[in-house]
């Protein structure tokens, strides 16, 4: 079992803490009677502070889960959506949004009123091989992942004429020791400063001067093509927003956190504002390449990916890019072994948590640190930085129904969530996204095995 950490505070930090500082009561006689007292703040800047506070104190695994979606292997994606077809894709990334709120809610609500994650109710209400399966897939999608956070990490500090094998190496090691030597509320704070880098894509947007109209347009207005070059690319776009580590990663950090039932309201927020913030971030990458060199066709190496920028940054568009892509990577690095050690801990029913010791969790940290040591290795051979991300969101796009469905499964169960088991509304909602993403796998599925034959 995990530790509890809501019963722990952090020395010196309570988990806690209150959200205003405690009134002095011997403060307002301090003042002469006779003097102006200072204004204090206004109500309603008051009230506007609560509210920021209040979004500070819920960030969490939510947050931390959807960010890491937007990995290099995401920035490749969304930078090769606006090459190829401009800002063709931007109404489906709207509704890979409303996707995604609702995928990550169902995760930590299953965490937050069952104190498990996806992995152990799946070990519980399935089968042996139906446990297997889903611990297969997960594995088989995360796999290449990881060597593509670790290839995406060099490929920055190329830009930067930085030489890979100087810095994976370190990258690893550093990766590594946040997770060995600290509690998951220390790792949780340094994931959250990593999604900071984020931000360079918003500026990179608003420096390409995009046709508003045509982004507006495109925003409400569905854009399809029948070609298979667009659902390659639909298909990995649904794959790196709605991945499935980021479902077994949210859950089991609803767990480790120590979070309660009581605590779900705080808990959603989370999921659903770190979702939204995840895919506003995907759009405006989208947006930026689209208008700096939208319709040139696809990317074929990180450096190309940083050219899109160079006409709105000028020289500094390598280090605008770099910088994104490095918080990106690191901050995937360590989410996506983490998330397949959660679940096949949880899976075998073995001790599970960032906040124990490689004696107390041997399988748990062994898996991450072997997951760790692979990436690294294999990005340092010669290998096509952006054939790998983007194949491995292919990947992930056909792995992510069956995750899906035994998500599905588990939130329609009363058994499970009793009063909090999905309502039937919400079921058909959620069931119509994952017919949606399992039928655009099948698509992908079908050309890909009629192309092999020479058929389309």
């Amino acid at each position: 079992m995990t530790r509890d950490l809501g019963t722990r505070p952090d020395p010196g930090t309570p988990d806690t803490a209150p959200t205003a500082a405690p009134t002095t009561p011997t403060a307002p006689a301090a003042a002469p009677t006779g003097a102006a007292a200072a204004p204090g703040p206004s109500p309603r800047r008051r009230r506007g502070l609560r509210r920021l506070a209040a979004v500070a104190m819920v960030a969490g695994p939510g947050l931390v889960a959807a960010n890491a979606g937007n990995d290099a292997a995401g920035i490749a994606t969304y930078a090769s959506a606006g090459s190829q077809f401009t800002y063709g894709t931007l109404f489906l990334m709207v509704l890979v949004t409303i996707a995604l709120v609702m995928v990550q809610e169902m995760a930590v609500r299953l965490g937050a009123h069952t104190g498990k994650g996806l992995g152990a109710l799946i070990r519980e209400q399935f089968s042996l091989r139906l446990t297997a399966l889903a611990v297969f897939c997960l594995l088989l999608a995360n796999t290449g992942l990881v060597v593509s956070e670790f290839a995406g990490i060099g490929a920055a500090f190329e830009l930067l004429g930085v030489p890979k094998w100087a810095v994976i190496p370190p990258a690893a090691v550093l990766l590594w020791s946040l997770v060995l030597f600290g509690s998951y509320k220390w790792a949780e704070r340094i994931f959250l400063v990593m999604s900071l880098a984020f931000f360079a894509y918003p500026v990179a947007m608003v420096l390409g001067h995009p046709d508003w109209g045509q982004v507006g347009e495109h925003l409400v207005i569905p854009h399809l093509e029948p070609g298979k070059d667009f659902i390659l690319l639909a298909v990995a776009l649904i794959g790196t927003t709605v991945s499935p580590y980021m479902q077994f990663y949210a859950a089991a950090g609803v767990v480790d956190r120590g979070a309660k039932p009581a605590d779900y309201k705080l808990i959603r927020a989370d999921a659903v504002l770190g979702a939204v913030f995840a895919c506003v971030i995907s759009l405006t990458i989208i947006i930026a390449t689209a208008s700096a060199i939208g319709g040139t066709g696809p990317l074929e190496s990180a450096a190309q990916a940083a050219e899109a920028l160079k006409p709105v940054a000028g020289h500094g568009a390598e280090l605008l890019f770099a910088f994104g892509l490095i918080g990106a990577s690191a901050l995937a690095g360590a989410v996506v072994p983490l998330s397949a050690s959660y679940a096949i801990g949880e899976a075998a029913g073995v001790e599970r948590s960032v906040s124990r010791s490689f004696r107390d969790a041997p399988l748990f940290l062994g898996l991450f640190t072997a997951q760790i040591a692979l990436g690294a290795v294999v990005a340092l051979t010669p290998v096509d930085v952006i054939q790998l991300l983007i194949g491995t969101q292919v990947l992930q796009g056909l792995i992510s129904p069956i995750v899906l469905v035994y998500l599905l499964v588990l939130t329609n169960r009363r058994a499970v969530l009793g009063e909090a088991a999905n309502s039937p509304r919400y079921r058909l909602a959620a069931t119509v996204v994952v017919v949606g993403v399992a039928a655009m796998s099948t698509i992908l599925l079908v050309q890909t095995v009629l192309g092999w034959v020479g058929v389309g």
